[in-house]
């Protein structure tokens, strides 16, 4: 079994990825992957503390993993919007680029 610090430290990295990439990154679709890291960062810390609780009834352990189904679901509907989104930036100006997006006047 993996130790606990080593599980947060690894969690902290992937929330720092992706923060740094929502904050330096003018593509889209990138900008998309970084919200992904993030929010799998989130879940493994679910995970994590639901496998490291010392709970003594099952539904308190097993809690921490339905947390985690759930955001897998909002991650795909996110990445669903998000690509719908895209697709129709490319088609009004031609480019996924944040800045030409955060021009556009409807």
């Amino acid at each position: 079994m993996i130790p606990l610090d080593e599980l947060l430290v690894f969690s902290g990295l992937l929330f720092s990825i992706g923060i740094f990439g929502v904050l330096t990154r003018r593509n889209f679709i990138m900008l998309l992957i970084s919200v992904e890291i993030i929010m799998n960062s989130a879940i493994l810390n679910f995970v994590t503390f639901s496998a490291y609780s010392p709970s003594s009834s099952v539904a308190q352990a097993v809690s921490g993993q339905g947390i985690a189904v759930v955001l897998i679901g909002l991650a795909a509907t996110e990445v669903a919007l998000g690509l719908a989104i895209v697709l129709a930036l490319n088609r009004i100006i031609g480019s996924v680029d944040v800045a030409k997006a955060m021009e556009l006047r409807l």
